[in-house]
């Protein structure tokens, strides 16, 4: 048994049965977990035009098949701590598989777009639970040293699962249905429950079964769902509409009562402490500004590939692969640079080089050639793998063991909370910049500008051709115009999107500057000498 792990009682003892293949064992289980979850957040990105032309859903109500995941997920992720403590981690990783199992088949099998948005709430509760406890267990069978490596191994099989995702969706829609996208990770959501029954520690017998926190569960998600709701029909209805007003307002008050009501309670879900470590502030930042930019271009990147160029999902999915294989091989890299220099400096370099990505973005048009789109993507996915196992390993770093459970679920949430209004607010920014782009080009399309009149007279002869037309063909034709207006519209909105997760990534380089920027040998306990 390793004697420079930070581990609980029950770890070692995993440890003294098994040996040395536990730690693997523990890292592949993990591993499972997260990619079962992850498939399904990252595969839906694809599905959501079929679902929308399937179940009558608008773009309003669809961005909530990824935003509802999020959300749910963002909530449940700060109470892992407290099931680990009460009911001990095997069983809350079962436990999360089993509700991530329920939304799956709920999911497939939805006959409304209501039902597939509660599926989704039910998959993210899952995921949710089970994300922090995966980190959690790799933190304690890696020294801490050597914890960049370990998140670097661990994310190899969590970023294969956005990396396949899209392409699996994307098959499965052109050749069966997009139902199969909520199936696909069943079987190894199943695989997962066994192995973590054998593998994962069950609860510690020294531990304190503290109080739920009922009270801050609720005053979260009245925070959360009021805000997302808001911000998710301001385009439509408006800022100063009374619905919305009113929204916000208990977003106000429930997001102001949770916290002071965390900072009195005894048990608390949101740890206020966590944030009197300096480091691990600095940390939470950069980590809630990348999930925004992360999630939110991860969720556009597709949608404009289907939308503006007209690719298949199988071909949009196929676009992401290369992106995806490259960072699990960078993943292992970066994780191990970081046990070997500052994770500041790796940090650094990983969100100047998305931020490059995103504003190479900003030139995309319907004749962007595809081999442009991958590189630029890849580009961005190698920043990726420099920022997550080194940002991962330099928030906990600064952690005692016992805030470690704590500390692990609030990094995930804080990352989900930053993709939640990620994806809500870039929606948002890209319903007014449409509408914006329309307006603007409207006035330009009358009879005095001669492209426009060639265009008219073009189309009015096409339509002229085409039997049972005939005294519609001026109508046609405006309508025709009419709607390239708006998918040219379309497309300087999504630039505009891309443009701003650009400038977010490079505002996230002051933040990250504060981080822990000591070198990881100076973690190394010290050595014992011979007589001991």
């Amino acid at each position: 048994m390793p004697d420079d792990i930070e581990a609980s009682a029950n770890v070692r003892a995993l440890f003294a049965l098994y040996g040395p293949m536990f730690r693997w064992a523990v890292t592949f289980t993990a591993m499972l977990g997260a990619f079962a979850t992850l498939l399904t957040g990252t595969i839906i990105v694809v599905a959501i035009p079929d679902v929308m032309g399937a179940l009558g859903m608008t773009a309003e109500n669809a961005q909530w098949l990824s935003t509802g995941f999020l959300a749910a997920t963002t909530v449940t992720m700060l109470l892992a701590a407290w099931c680990v403590e009460t009911i001990g981690m095997s069983r809350t990783f079962s436990l999360s598989m089993l509700v991530f199992l329920g939304g799956s088949v709920l999911g497939g099998l939805a006959a409304t777009g209501e039902i597939l948005i509660i599926a989704r709430f039910i998959q993210g509760a899952g995921a949710g639970l089970m994300t922090p406890i995966s980190m959690l267990i790799v933190f304690q069978v890696f020294p801490v040293h050597r914890r960049g490596t370990a998140m670097g191994l661990f994310a190899i099989g969590v970023v294969l699962a956005p990396a396949l995702g899209p392409v699996l969706g994307g098959l499965l829609i052109d050749q069966l249905s997009w139902r199969y996208v909520f199936f696909i990770a069943i079987p190894f959501a199943m695989v997962s429950i066994p192995l973590a029954m054998v593998f994962l520690p069950q609860r510690e017998a020294a531990a304190r079964t503290p109080d739920f926190d009922w009270t801050g569960v609720a005053l979260l998600s009245v925070f959360l769902v009021s805000l997302l709701v808001a911000l998710s029909d301001a385009p439509r209805d408006g800022l100063g509409d009374d619905r919305i007003a009113m929204l916000l307002l208990l977003a106000a008050i429930t997001g102001t009562a949770f916290i002071g009501w965390e900072s009195r309670v005894k048990d608390p879900i949101f740890k206020l402490a966590l944030f009197g470590h300096g480091r691990f502030l600095a940390a939470a930042i950069v980590t809630f500004v990348i999930g925004a930019g992360l999630f939110g271009s991860t969720y556009f990147l597709p949608l404009f590939l289907q939308t503006v160029q007209g690719l298949k999902p199988t071909d949009a999915g196929l676009l992401l692969l290369p992106a995806g294989l490259v960072m699990a091989v960078f993943f292992p890299l970066a994780g191990y640079l970081s046990d070997m220099m500052s994770p500041r400096r790796l940090i650094l370099f990983g969100i100047v080089l998305f931020a490059i990505s995103s504003l190479l973005m900003i030139k995309v048009d319907t004749q962007t050639p595809f081999l442009d789109l991958a590189l630029w993507t890849l580009l961005g996915r190698i920043g990726l793998s420099f920022i997550f196992p080194c940002l991962n390993a330099a928030a906990m770093r600064p952690l005692p063991l016992e805030l470690l459970a704590h500390g692990s679920g609030m990094v995930n949430f804080l990352r989900q909370l930053g993709g939640a209004f990620g994806v809500n607010l870039l929606t948002i920014h890209f319903s007014q910049r449409a509408v914006f782009h329309s307006e603007s080009l409207n006035p330009t399309q009358t009879a005095g500008n001669p492209a426009t009149r060639d265009l008219i007279e073009q189309l009015t002869r096409m339509f002229r051709r085409i039997e049972g037309t005939a005294g519609q063909e001026c109508e046609l034709a405006l309508h025709f115009l009419d709607r390239m207006i708006w998918e040219q519209a379309s497309m300087l909105a999504y630039r505009d999107v891309f443009l701003a997760v650009g400038i977010v990534f490079l505002l996230c380089l002051i933040p990250a500057w504060f981080m822990d920027s000591r070198a990881p040998h100076a973690l190394r306990p010290p050595a014992r000498s011979a007589g001991r």
